[in-house]
């Protein structure tokens, strides 16, 4: 007999335990050849005093297994609690989140009858990092982090993912013509790693055009890597028009793990009822077992799913008169699959799951230990003030000997020298110093010189940047204005 396979496994809350409960039911009706280990994480975990809903012992756990297997969780408010989802995907380094996106018409409503697009969210970086500050009376702070490791492991997984699974393009979103520096590395990655796969079509949109193309002709799209931020946004609304969020499952991939989750929340007020559809989990699941590389028992689930709702046997979320033929709860859902097993869709297309797990190669990226010529250029100091521009600059001006300020901006926009009436200023100003030679080095000595300076004046300082050159390439934007 063969060894079963071990899968950590949580119920989650809310309607969580109903659809783990008949999803559980459908593996092993089906086939699958898994050993569950069950874990408690969530809303119990978090009010007992662990603010990342998750016991130091189940990580073990989920470390010692080779998937894990999770029902929706509710983070309780306030509290200063985390999100469990974004703790586990860093801290097992799970960087590739893949969400695919399918019509089931004319069974599901759709206007998008023939999409079939799926969604690489990079799962790691960007605003997602979570690092945040409070920098004065009316200002928050939020850093996006776009790194080129970062890069280079979700874009090169989306064209490695639409390899094995015989897709034909991949479509690159992002916002580069507004942040030209982070957005614009992602872009750059992707034209690198796209010229390594010739076969496959590739091509970049600006997110704002291409989620207005994605909502309104998705079947321009086969798969789609974006950051972190645009990903989340973007799945939830792909997932919603080709039939509703309930239905879509999600693949969290990294080199030492994998999470599999519907992509909908613990839904509260729905717990308890037998109404719930469990079917963004069992197709979850059945991404797992594609994973794990138990590929009939992922067929055989999968198909009997598409039957069921072939057959109009169909949750309150997706019933429709007319269309659906019979009304069931959550558990007989689940029986309604079960009962289908062996069978497939006539309507439908069925699946056919050949790719195994080794045809998907996943990468390794590092620091790349390359050393650029950097040269420190300046410094941007931000500070907290409720003043006019003009006295600002009469302080800040004659602060250093070495360094002159040659700029004052709020919000991105210059203020000083050139201004506009017009321009509303905040409580947070960028004050940029250079050095009094064009185009010469600043050390740190002087950064922190001019630093003890606005100590000795007075002036709070609440955060500065280093403005850097590389190989000759300023790394810093510059800001908007005349």
């Amino acid at each position: 007999m063969t060894k079963k396979i071990p899968i950590t496994v949580a119920e989650g809350d809310g309607i969580g335990p109903e659809i783990m409960a008949a999803t559980l039911r459908i593996l092993e009706a089906g086939g699958a050849n898994l050993e569950i280990h069950k874990v408690e994480i969530g809303e119990k975990v978090y009010l007992s005093g662990e603010n990342a809903g998750i016991q130091p012992k189940t990580w073990d756990t989920i470390r010692n297994t080779k998937a894990f297997l999770k029902a929706p969780i509710t983070t309780p408010q306030g509290g200063g609690f985390k999100s469990l989802n974004v703790t586990v995907r860093t801290s097992l380094g799970l960087y590739a989140n893949v969400r695919p996106c399918v019509a089931y018409a004319p069974f599901i409503g759709t206007k998008h009858p023939g999409m079939d697009v799926v969604i690489v969210r990079e799962n790691e970086e960007d605003l997602y990092t979570g690092i945040e500050y409070r920098q004065s009376e009316d200002t928050v702070h939020a850093l996006k982090i776009i790194s080129r490791p970062g890069c280079e492991k979700i874009i090169r997984y989306a064209f490695e993912y639409a390899k094995a699974n015989k897709r034909k393009k991949v479509t690159c979103f992002t916002k580069d013509n507004i942040l030209k520096l982070s957005d614009g590395q992602f872009h750059k990655i992707f034209e690198e790693i796209a010229h390594e796969y010739p076969t496959i079509e590739n091509e970049h949109w600006i997110v704002d055009i291409g989620a207005a193309k994605l909502a309104d002709t998705p079947e321009m799209f086969d798969v789609v890597v974006m950051p972190n931020l645009y990903g989340d946004i973007l799945s939830d609304v792909a997932a919603q028009i080709a039939g509703s969020v309930g239905l879509a499952g999600s693949a969290n991939i990294g080199e030492h793990g994998a999470m599999f989750e519907a992509i909908h929340g613990s839904a509260p007020r729905r717990a308890g009822q037998n109404v719930a559809n469990p079917s963004g989990l069992i197709l979850a699941s059945v991404l797992m077992l594609v994973h794990l590389g138990e590929n009939t028992a992922a067929e055989n689930i999968h198909n009997a799913w598409l039957k069921t709702i072939e057959d109009g046997v169909h949750t309150y979320d997706i019933f429709k008169d007319g269309i659906s033929k019979k009304l069931v709860g959550t558990k007989e859902f689940g029986q309604a699959v079960i009962d289908r097993l062996g069978k497939k869709p006539e309507r439908l297309k069925s699946v056919k799951y050949d790719a195994s797990p080794e045809k998907m190669k996943l990468y390794t990226a590092k620091a790349t230990g390359k050393k650029s010529d950097k040269k420190t250029v300046g410094v941007d100091v931000f500070i907290d003030a409720n003043e006019s521009v003009e006295s600002m600059q009469k302080k800040l001006s004659s602060l250093s000997q070495e360094l002159i300020l040659t700029e004052i901006g709020n919000r991105g926009v210059r203020v000083w020298p050139e201004t506009m009436q017009e321009t509303f200023c905040i409580d947070q100003w960028r004050c940029r110093y250079m050095s009094k030679e064009k185009g010469g080095a600043v050390s740190h000595k002087q950064i922190a010189g001019l630093l003890g300076k606005m100590v000795e004046a007075g002036i709070d300082f609440i955060h500065t940047e280093n403005l850097c050159i590389f190989d000759g390439v300023p790394g810093f934007s510059t800001p908007q204005g005349k």
